[in-house]
């Protein structure tokens, strides 16, 4: 069996952000055993897994991926589309546009402190589109 649905996250502000409760609610019912496949369609937006418990780690990674990658370097040459955005394209780079999670007994197989994280890269990046894909 091969599920497939596609749906919009609700636009939020950079950032890394918590959003597991929030895909669940947009899956269909998942097979005893398989796997999720996420992509989001985007090249500024980001999916990752990390702690779901602790908000300071979200704020840490931020200022980690800010770092990292500033804007309005001298050397950027993609800068029609604001100062957030090249850097967003490169952090989405390093992040990544899909994940594969495992589905055991009905549920998805993420650790105890485990989360699916949107990692919103542009100030105002508006819904992101994610296509889920169901095999089991």
């Amino acid at each position: 069996m091969v599920l497939q649905t596609e749906f919009i996250l609700r636009p939020r502000n950079k950032g890394f952000h918590l959003v597991t409760q929030e895909i669940m609610q947009y899956l269909p019912e998942l097979p005893e055993t398989g796997l999720l496949n996420l992509f989001i369609k985007h090249t500024s937006a980001a999916l990752t897994i990390n702690e779901n418990a602790d908000p300071d780690v979200r704020t840490d990674l931020e200022a980690i991926f800010n770092h990292l990658v500033k804007e309005r370097e001298a050397y950027y040459e993609h800068t029609l589309e604001g100062p957030d955005d090249m850097p967003a394209h490169a952090k989405a780079v390093m992040t990544g546009v899909s994940l594969t999670i495992p589905i055991t007994n009905g549920r998805l197989n993420l650790g105890t402190w485990q989360g699916i994280y949107l990692c919103e890269f542009r100030y105002s990046g508006g819904g992101r589109k994610v296509v889920a894909t169901v095999v089991g």
